[in-house]
């Protein structure tokens, strides 16, 4: 996925249209990664002010949500669940094999995905019975 590099200009546009709304403040933490990749940190002065709050508050909920990122996403994003029915299958052994190949990862907690674990997310691609191998080979297609 590419996104477009920051532009305070293009992130002002984006605010005009999400700080009117309801819950302005995750709405335009979720407008700003959505089109940028991730909330840079010049983009939290601009959403406290867009939104008529401290930079406080919307560091408060840019820190609260894992699903929001301060850094640019890896090429790949991989994601790995380690919920109870992933680990019985082998969930972390996945896990040593991805660290030993050298491929980076989140852990995650169920993607409702249980008869086929361990299951992995990669770029919001679901896979079920996730291999070391598998996982390598969706990231090189």
């Amino acid at each position: 996925m590419s996104y477009v590099p920051w532009s305070k200009d293009e992130a002002s546009r984006l605010l005009s249209q999400t700080s009117v709304q309801p819950g302005p403040v995750l709405i335009s933490l979720q407008a700003i990664q959505t089109f940028f990749g991730y909330v840079p940190d010049a983009a939290i002065g601009l959403i406290a002010l867009a939104c008529n709050v401290t930079r406080a508050e919307v560091h408060g909920v840019l820190t609260f949500y894992s699903d929001l990122r301060t850094a640019p996403p890896p090429t790949h994003h991989v994601r790995v669940c380690v919920a109870e029915a992933c680990q019985s299958v082998g969930s972390r052994a996945l896990e040593e094999g991805l660290r030993d190949a050298g491929l980076g990862y989140e852990q995650a907690f169920c993607f409702g995905n249980c008869a086929l674990g361990p299951a992995v997310n990669i770029n919001s691609k679901l896979m079920g019975r996730a291999s070391v191998d598998s996982v390598m080979k969706e990231m090189n297609e």
